[in-house]
């Protein structure tokens, strides 16, 4: 019981396909690609074409979760047709966190004298 959706009366349901270009690097890539996709919820089939390095499910399902599912495997993955993957760009810059910026310090240990001395010529203080 706890598997089932609720889906409204009014909004209809239909089986769609996603296509996605993924990086495929080797056959055991593919098989790794349809064990992650079988596993989602509503997911009828998931075929994968090596040789051009493209990936179509067919089932209900949100075409962003299987993105987000497939981009945990591959990171290179994007839907196949150009003007969706504007959408998803988009979404993705609103969501990601302000990055923040991380100084360094260089730590001298038993260094020599020579290269103390040089670091004072330069201006730099170690």
């Amino acid at each position: 019981m706890a598997n089932l959706q609720i889906v409204l009366s009014t909004k209809t349901v239909e089986a769609q396909y996603v296509e996605m270009r993924v990086p495929l690097y080797s056959y055991g890539c593919e098989k790794k690609v349809k064990r992650a996709l079988s596993h989602l919820r509503g997911i009828y089939s998931v075929n994968v074409d090596f040789n051009q390095q493209k990936v179509t499910v067919w089932g209900i399902c949100n075409k962003h979760d299987v993105l987000t599912t497939m981009r945990k495997k591959r990171k290179g993955a994007c839907f196949w047709n150009p003007e969706d993957n504007n959408v998803v760009d988009i979404e993705m810059e609103e969501s990601q966190p302000p990055t923040a910026t991380i100084t360094t310090r260089l730590l001298l240990f038993d260094a020599p004298c020579s290269v103390l001395l040089l670091w004072k010529r330069l201006g730099l203080s170690p």
